[in-house]
């Protein structure tokens, strides 16, 4: 029972720091009506941007995670000026289409400027675990589970309880809605892109504080996707719980069922609850019933 339930709490801590990447969906869907396959690259970017300012130009840590959030955030921005803003008002599968384009260059972009090798990523988060009677938590990773529910509880005051928030809504709704009531899609646009850089450069530091940085950080998006699709890709509050269910699921299969099946059941899991979503609950289990799926 002692390890069920180990297991179980792992599985939770690591979840909501996924949950954390699927608040980074959900900004950029909520804002541009975008469902940003290519996120994995954008946390791909912001780790090996903490790891060039901390490392490679020698700042310290501090300064280096500043710097590298905000170069995230400003990399979100081009991207959205040079890939999506030409997309504005077309059909989601437009969309959908750029965004894999776009993963599969950002990806090469990486490899380009920074190499195929790996190398250690720098200790921003304490190392080591927490202990908590008969049971040890990750330290880095709970951080990043308390930052992840504090930020989902900021980002859904602003978008519940914020004029500049209620439009953003507005456009997730639908581009030519917003436009008619006079709301700048471009604008909410750009300050989905901003989030959703700064998002991704932060799970980038909890994931990999401490650990090996390759080129293979591009597909934890691939593992966060279910989680925004799962809580819903319009819902902020659903993000961490998602995050939550999807890291328990993972961590009962990588401990249950890995042995079982050669080490394929945690890795299929996040692809086959996509599956499921789509088929069950298309728009998630908290978010807008109105709702497009391609």
């Amino acid at each position: 029972m002692i390890d069920l339930l180990q297991t179980v709490l792992s599985g939770i801590v690591t979840g909501l720091v996924y949950g954390l990447i699927g608040l980074s969906f959900v900004v950029i869907y909520r804002a541009a009506r975008i469902v940003n396959v290519a996120q994995g690259g954008l946390i791909a970017v912001g780790a090996f941007l903490v790891w060039t300012f901390a490392t490679g130009f020698g700042l310290p840590l501090p300064l280096a995670v500043l710097l590298a959030v905000a170069a995230s955030a400003g990399f979100g921005l081009v991207l959205e000026r040079i890939v999506f803003r030409p997309l504005v008002g077309q059909p989601a599968f437009s969309m959908i289409m750029a965004t894999i384009a776009l993963l599969v260059l950002l990806q090469g972009l990486v490899q380009v400027l920074w190499g195929a090798q790996t190398r250690p990523f720098p200790a921003v988060l304490p190392a080591g675990e927490v202990i908590l009677g008969p049971f040890g938590v990750n330290r880095a990773l709970l951080i990043g589970a308390a930052g992840t529910v504090l930020l989902a509880a900021a980002l859904d005051w602003f978008f519940l309880h914020t004029r500049e928030g209620l439009r953003l809504a507005a456009v997730a709704e639908d581009h030519f809605t917003a436009l008619s009531l006079g709301i700048s899609v471009r604008r909410a646009a750009t300050i989905g892109w901003l989030l959703g850089g700064a998002l991704a450069c932060l799970a980038a530091i909890v994931l990999f504080s401490g650990r090996l940085l390759g080129l293979s950080a591009a597909e934890i998006g691939f593992v966060a996707l279910p989680v925004a699709m799962l809580g819903g890709l319009e819902s902020i509050r659903g993000a961490p719980i998602a995050g939550a269910m999807v890291g328990v699921g993972e961590s009962l299969s990588a401990a249950y069922l890995d042995p079982l099946t050669n080490g394929a059941a945690s890795r299929i899991f996040p692809s086959a609850l996509i599956v499921l979503v789509l088929l069950i609950r298309p728009q998630g289990l908290f978010g807008w019933r109105t709702i497009e799926r391609i």
